[in-house]
């Protein structure tokens, strides 16, 4: 059982920044695709950005150029550093782990836009 913690979420004014960290448990960090998530009330949850184990990284074309997902894996942690946030960037902000044979789920952290 892999354990992720979310933190870093909070209120922003429109065109700010927050940078989310996540936080895994266990020693088999490097070997996972670790993503962000977010779902926004009365919405699916969607995919925001993926970073593979090899480093090959994925965006939602809604976020393209203005977020950054990394990880180090030394402190088990992946990081979304998120620049230029808009209102519709409001949600719920979660972090996934996956293994080629499971996959794991933080609580999420809230990131709220506005002014």
């Amino acid at each position: 059982q892999v354990q992720l913690v979310e933190s870093g979420g909070g209120l922003v004014q429109p065109g700010g920044s927050l940078r989310l960290s996540c936080t895994a448990s266990g020693s088999a960090f490097s070997r996972y695709a670790m993503g962000w998530y977010r779902q926004a009330p009365g919405k699916q949850r969607e995919l925001v950005a993926e970073i593979t184990s090899d480093g090959n990284i994925n965006y939602a074309d809604s976020v393209k150029g203005r977020f950054a997902i990394s990880r180090d894996n030394a402190k088990n942690t992946v990081f979304l550093q998120m620049n230029s946030l808009k209102p519709e960037d409001t949600a719920n902000y979660y972090c996934k782990a996956r293994s080629t044979i499971a996959l794991w789920w933080g609580q999420g952290t809230q990131v709220t836009v506005s002014s």
